[in-house]
């Protein structure tokens, strides 16, 4: 993707701090969030999507029961990159409107 370059090890680590229960793994963003029940991990996974495809990018997850674990990078760069730390942070936000605790 034009425009789009991978993040340095330090800048990551610094996105990191503003990023609760969030952290990198190999050369992905990870973080595990439970939530009150299943219907809220829809709705919370439902929010997500929206914002991803505002985004125009698109994290891997899964969803057991009340528990959703997302994971992302940046293909085109082979890492990480500022779209990542972009989406991570809007998920953010809507895990704490929904009052999703983020879990090691």
């Amino acid at each position: 993707m034009p425009g789009v370059k991978r993040m340095a090890d330090a800048v990551v680590d610094e996105a990191l701090q503003r990023l609760p229960g969030w952290a990198r793994v190999g050369s992905e963003l990870r973080c595990r969030y439970v939530l009150s029940s299943f219907p809220e991990a829809v709705t919370f996974t439902t929010r997500i999507a929206a914002v991803a495809e505002e985004l125009q990018h698109h994290p891997e997850w899964s969803v057991s029961f009340k528990t959703v674990v997302l994971s992302m990078m940046t293909h085109d760069v082979g890492g990480l990159s500022q779209r990542d730390v972009d989406l991570a942070t809007r998920i953010v936000a809507i895990a704490e409107e929904l009052s999703a605790i983020p879990a090691a």
